[in-house]
């Protein structure tokens, strides 16, 4: 008999593939999966702007390192309070701006200042609406996470 644990791993394996039978649970899926990714880059772009290594951060968020690592290559979407601890870690403010199917995630500096306006490349994802420039923005991100945390 295969336990659940094993059966939901399966299922959301066939989901990210688009194997389900459920199309509005494939896009719902798909989003999650995409939301996941986006702000696990967020929390890897400020990271490395600050300088401080996955140890350093987890231990000023109150995490361990694998959870920091897992947060990154979007394992996971992280809750409300986990974001907030993040960016207290992080010295910065959260944000998350929707609109239309575009998501943008960034932490800023507490006193408000844009990364592009301090002259760095700004800590932030965006998702284009149209699936060809998500999966190329999508292959690219995945390589730079896996390279940088490898």
């Amino acid at each position: 008999m295969v336990s659940h644990a094993r059966w939901k791993f399966a299922r959301d394996e066939k989901v990210a593939q688009g194997i389900a039978e459920d199309p509005p649970e494939v896009e719902r899926r798909r989003e999650e999966i995409s939301l996941a990714f986006d702000l696990g880059q967020a929390v890897y772009d400020r990271r490395v702007a600050l300088g401080l290594s996955q140890t350093e951060l987890a231990r000023r968020a109150g995490m361990t390192q694998p959870q920091v690592s897992k947060l990154e290559l979007g394992g996971t979407v992280p809750t409300v309070p986990l974001l907030a601890r993040l960016a207290r870690a992080m010295e910065a403010m959260f944000r998350m701006e929707l609109f239309g199917s575009s998501i943008r995630v960034t932490f800023t500096d507490l006193d408000g200042t844009a990364p592009e306006e301090a002259g760095t490349e700004p800590p932030a994802t965006e998702r284009a609406s149209a699936p060809a420039a998500e999966a190329e923005t999508d292959a690219g991100a995945g390589a730079e996470r896996a390279a940088a945390t490898g």
